[in-house]
């Protein structure tokens, strides 16, 4: 068999290639670190689809990350606990909220400052919390109430009044 020497070095080639490419996705793939900064915790009713790793803003700058995520089992609030950058400095009126980046875009944290003096400790809590909005619930509603609308006209007959009762002869529209 004759071989060229071309085959064995394109072939080494494309193997240093796709292992390049192998570390490549597998470091962008692994776990964020949790940057560094004082830690706060936020109670929610729900947090769909929000994870370890997720941003927390402020005005769409991220100030931190989310450091963990667990069940209270009292109240079976979840508990979010944040690790937020020491130059931001949060009033203790601020509100946390679920937000989503788009239709199908990931969770994060968005925080409101509010105007208070005083500001939340390391190892506080936010007292105030919205809940994420689910997109399957929001999408049900607005379906029930198409639904509804519709069988509402058909139940009326169309363009006829509602006050017409069934066996009244039609009355001539008013010239």
């Amino acid at each position: 068999m004759n071989r060229s020497v071309v085959e064995p070095i394109l072939g080494a080639l494309i193997l240093v290639v796709a292992l390049g490419f192998l570390v490549f996705a597998y470091g962008r793939a692994s776990t964020p670190a949790i940057a560094r900064g004082y830690e706060l915790t936020a109670r929610f009713s729900a947090i769909d689809g929000l994870s370890k790793g997720s941003d927390v803003r402020v005005s769409g700058v991220k100030v931190g990350q989310v450091a963990e995520i667990k069940i209270e089992p009292a109240t079976f609030l979840a508990i979010v606990r944040l690790v937020i950058d020491p130059a931001v400095q949060l009033p203790t009126d601020t509100l946390a909220s679920v937000t989503s980046e788009g239709l199908l875009g990931g969770k994060f944290v968005a925080l409101e400052p509010g105007s208070d003096e005083a500001r939340i400790p390391n190892g506080g809590r936010i007292e105030r919390t919205q809940s994420a909005a689910s997109l399957d619930k929001l999408l049900g509603q607005v379906i029930f109430s198409l639904q509804n609308l519709g069988s509402d006209k058909s139940a009326s007959g169309g363009n006829a009044p509602a006050s017409a009762s069934p066996g009244a002869p039609a009355q001539p529209p008013a010239r």
